[in-house]
């Protein structure tokens, strides 16, 4: 599978697929869109209604590991411990993660042996990359994948439901669902009326909010 380094409106990098029409972030701006879906309507949501001894986070796809950088940052700014397990069948290249220029447009240079890290370290196990912040990349499809463990957040950030259908039915949402803790929350960006209509039948509590640049809304889905 070809994948392409671009670069978006905010400076940042991102990954196209040619051949499924498809980037790994918005074209409009990836670290804006991934602060926006994922950090501010979801980690910080969830940190501002109370803390906890520690964060269990799930994220479908860890792509380029921008999520994941991000999620950390906000674990050490807040002092809040995050176990975080990424779901990822297609790692990228060493030469592709190299290129990626997410530290140095977040003015956080300091991070790039760690956010190289996040890329090198060992799959199938928890491996500590700083006080806060423990993550687990495990090579499996969500399709396929079960646990024992109880998530207060999901970060659903499939390929769109035009490229990856099998992803967003009904089954994986309630699958998602019975992996989520009573209160967990599912952020994604988007925000179609197929997909908000499967989330409700797999048992979420939909809320329609302002999504990131180039996207109107995005959907945080609760567990009640």
């Amino acid at each position: 599978m070809q994948r392409n380094l671009i670069l978006t409106k905010d400076g940042s990098h991102t990954v196209a697929v040619p051949e499924m029409n498809v980037t790994y972030h918005s074209v409009h701006g990836a670290i804006q869109e991934s602060m926006h879906v994922f950090i501010e309507a979801g980690f910080r949501f969830r940190v501002e209604s109370g803390k906890t001894e520690l964060l269990h986070i799930l994220e479908m796809g860890f792509g380029t590991g921008l999520n994941a950088l991000l999620t950390l940052i906000e674990a050490e700014k807040t002092y809040q411990p995050v176990r975080y397990t990424s779901l990822e069948l297609y790692p990228l290249q060493p030469e592709a993660v190299q290129s990626l220029n997410y530290c140095e447009q977040l003015g956080r240079k300091d991070l790039e042996a760690v956010f190289s890290s996040l890329h090198t370290c060992e799959w199938e196990k928890e491996i500590s990359i700083t006080t806060y912040f423990t993550p687990e990349k495990i090579k499996t499809n969500l399709t396929t994948y079960t646990t024992a463990r109880l998530f207060d957040i999901v970060y659903f950030d499939a390929f769109a439901p035009s490229a990856q259908p099998e992803l967003w039915t009904k089954e994986v949402f309630e699958n998602l669902f019975n992996m989520m803790k009573e209160g967990g929350i599912l952020v994604t960006y988007c925000s179609k009326g197929d997909v908000r209509r499967a989330m409700q039948a797999a048992g979420f509590s939909i809320e329609k909010i302002p999504g990131p640049p180039g996207k109107r809304e995005m959907v945080r889905a609760r567990k009640m």
